[in-house]
């Protein structure tokens, strides 16, 4: 069964840092997908950050050169570092993975991501 439980978030100040932590158990570390989403208030859940099994990342372009997915290659957990927050960023954050059927790439569509964490709220005050 596979679990993905998020952590990190809170209430910061715009230009400010934060770094979301997802642990996740059930899935073959190393051998996944795993990705970041983000859902605001009236809008739909869009795509943050994903990194697939060769360590390649892909970014919104509303997060580049702010946000950063890694992964831990020892623990089960990706991490999404983000600085500069700005009001904009505020939402729910979800840590999402697909199934392993697509063998460590990163699906271009949300409705592939088939595991997803309960989600983390994320507040940036100016």
């Amino acid at each position: 069964q596979v679990q993905l439980l998020e952590s990190g978030g809170g209430s910061v100040q715009a230009g400010g840092s934060l770094r979301l932590s997802c642990v996740a158990s059930g899935i073959t570390w190393g051998r996944s997908c795993m990705a970041w989403f983000r859902q605001a208030p009236g809008l739909e859940r869009e795509e943050v950050a994903t990194i697939n099994v060769n360590r390649r990342t892909r970014h919104a372009e509303s997060v580049k050169g702010r946000f950063t997915i890694s992964m831990d290659n020892d623990e089960n957990i990706v991490y999404l570092q983000m600085n500069n927050l700005k009001d904009e960023d505020t939402a729910v954050y979800y840590c999402a993975a697909p199934t392993s059927e697509w063998a460590g790439r990163c699906p271009q569509f949300q409705s592939n991501f088939d595991y997803w964490g309960q989600g983390i709220q994320v507040t940036v005050s100016s």
